[in-house]
């Protein structure tokens, strides 16, 4: 039976360890896996280690008191910083930052306010008061690319200063199907209508704890109308002609926009 919430006696010098503290991922000269025997001093401390993966090694994760020191030459940085890493580094660290993310925000029950207790034979924590039990959520979202012609709409959000254009996104609503809110995100960001939705690929994103759904849309009617407060900019784009754009390596929606301009240049070409 695998056992999710460990104690550092069950753990091999060998076994890997993702350290976080204050919501910020514990990193030495850019590597952010550490082994169990490396870092015996922060295990000893450890009230719970969160099982991420198992395999040769088990990888796990836990959290560092805010009154705890670190690892010597090392320090805190964001989990975004992993982003130019590589792709498993930000999908190993992510899940991980999911996964205690989850379990440090459902220290008590959320009906009755009793204490939890972590399940021995799944990853949940369970209300022994209530008898419900609380595993780990993701919060499904859409990612979509509005295509009219060989010209795409990118949009700048208004909340985050990232630099770059992108694809319009938003949570999926209680009742929605993904088409759903691919249609009532774009009529609400952008004031256009659209049809032909059509999926593409889907991304773990753990910022803090998303599934981004991947779509692409063609253009039906309507003018561009920013939603205020919530996007920026919004305009047009020729595929030989964009602003600066998210990474194909890093996020859906860089690969969402790589591959409608390979598509027109292949066109084109």
């Amino acid at each position: 039976m695998l056992n999710h919430f460990l104690n550092s006696a069950q753990l091999s010098s060998t076994d890997e360890v993702i350290l976080f503290r204050d919501g910020r991922i514990i990193v030495q000269e850019q590597r952010y896996l550490w082994t169990a025997g490396s870092v015996p001093d922060q295990l000893a401390i450890a009230k719970t280690l969160l099982l991420v993966s198992t395999g040769r090694r088990n990888l796990v994760v836990m959290d560092l008191e805010s009154d705890k020191h670190i690892p010597d030459n090392a320090e805190p940085t964001s989990l975004r910083s992993l982003l130019f890493n590589s792709d498993r580094a930000l999908a190993t660290a992510g899940k991980a930052n999911q996964i205690l993310d989850w379990y440090k925000g459902h220290q008590y029950c959320g009906s009755c306010g009793e204490p939890t207790v972590p399940d021995p034979k799944q990853l949940a924590v369970h209300c022994l008061r209530c008898n419900r039990h609380f595993f780990p959520r993701i919060n499904p979202c859409v990612i979509v690319l509005v295509i009219k012609g060989d010209k795409m709409l990118l949009a700048k959000n208004a909340r985050y200063r990232s630099g770059f254009l992108s694809c319009l996104a938003g949570f999926i609503e209680v009742g929605e199907s993904a088409e759903d809110t691919v249609l009532r995100e774009v009529k609400e960001e952008s004031g256009l209508d659209v049809h032909n939705i059509r999926y593409f690929k889907s991304q773990s994103w753990p910022f803090p704890s998303q599934l981004m759904l991947g779509f692409y849309a063609d253009y039906k009617a309507g003018e561009i109308v920013p939603e205020p407060g919530e996007i920026e900019e919004a305009n047009w784009y020729s595929y030989d002609e964009l602003p600066t754009t998210p990474s194909r390596k890093i996020s859906v929606a860089g690969e969402l926009i790589d591959n409608f301009v390979r598509q027109m240049q292949s066109k084109a070409g």
